[in-house]
């Protein structure tokens, strides 16, 4: 790989590299790629085309209704809660304060 694409894929990546470091991720890089075109070598003609390696199905359970949580059973974990509502420190300030 020549050291100016090895150079505009390190930009690419925002990387910045030493020449020592160009030369050496060039040299990776091709090794990478001649190990890609072993796929090419592969025989493809009677696969079928699949959307995803495993199947998938929808695992969504049915909407139905039914009771929620009591509010006392919601709040009896809470660090601090005035009884009806949780208590959480404000993190926001009013505009004009």
């Amino acid at each position: 790989m020549e050291i100016s694409d090895v150079r505009k894929v390190a930009s690419l990546a925002r990387l910045s590299l030493s020449d020592a470091e160009l030369q050496a991720t060039g040299q990776q890089l091709t090794k990478i790629l001649e190990y890609v075109q072993l796929l090419d070598e592969v025989d493809i003609a009677d696969v079928t085309p699949m959307t995803h390696p495993v199947p998938a199905e929808n695992v969504f359970r049915a909407d139905e209704i039914r009771p929620s949580l009591p509010r006392e059973a919601a709040l009896s974990n809470a660090p601090k809660t005035d009884g009806q509502f949780f208590v959480v420190p404000k993190i926001l300030e009013e505009k004009g304060a």
